[in-house]
């Protein structure tokens, strides 16, 4: 069985994962482009560190699409590696960090310059949970007819917040911030 440290290195770098993207490659980009990182010296603080971080994740996946980047620019500004594992090439690392028993993404995973697992992050942020739970609250039951058009559009919404909405691009920072201060107490 392989280890989380053993997935990050056969990974492919955040950066050659986002330049292949098939699916919301552009949406992605936007993120990244437009997100700027808060002066709070989050990155100066963890530098020192030498950390490194794991995103499984899937390029269709609407979540991945707005988090990658934003963690990718931390990343990037505390001179972190940041690799990626695809979810369902092999779901052996995924059913470790199952959410609510579920196979969500993205899960970022947080290590120390040993290789050793020291937290992880994910699949999404407060505010964004809200509204996706608000989402799917409105959607009508399943067994109707317009069920799967309904839930298309929806989440069409959905993705069109993602990348629109600075304050949720925000709160996945502020969220990820936290859990990497607890564990580097």
């Amino acid at each position: 069985m392989k280890t989380e440290q053993q997935y990050f290195e056969e990974g492919k770098s955040i950066q050659t994962y986002m330049d292949e993207m098939s699916t919301l490659k552009e949406e992605s980009f936007a993120v990244y482009e437009q997100f700027h990182l808060p002066a709070d010296g989050l990155a100066e603080k963890v530098k020192p560190y030498q950390l490194h971080f794991l995103t499984i994740t899937e390029d269709w996946c609407g979540d991945a699409m707005m988090i990658n980047p934003v963690i990718r620019k931390l990343a990037e500004a505390a001179d972190i590696e940041m690799r990626v594992a695809l979810r369902d090439a092999d779901t052996e690392l995924i059913d470790r960090h199952l959410t609510n028993g579920g196979r969500a993404i993205p899960m970022i995973l947080i290590f120390n310059n040993k290789g050793d697992l020291l937290g992880k992050w994910g699949p999404r942020a407060p505010k964004a949970q809200q509204i996706v739970d608000d989402v799917r609250a409105a959607l009508p039951p399943k067994e109707d007819p317009s069920f799967a058009e309904k839930q298309k559009e929806a989440f069409g919404s959905l993705r069109k917040r993602y990348t629109e909405e600075p304050a949720l691009w925000s709160d996945v920072y502020d969220r990820f911030k936290e859990t990497l201060l607890a564990i580097l107490k």
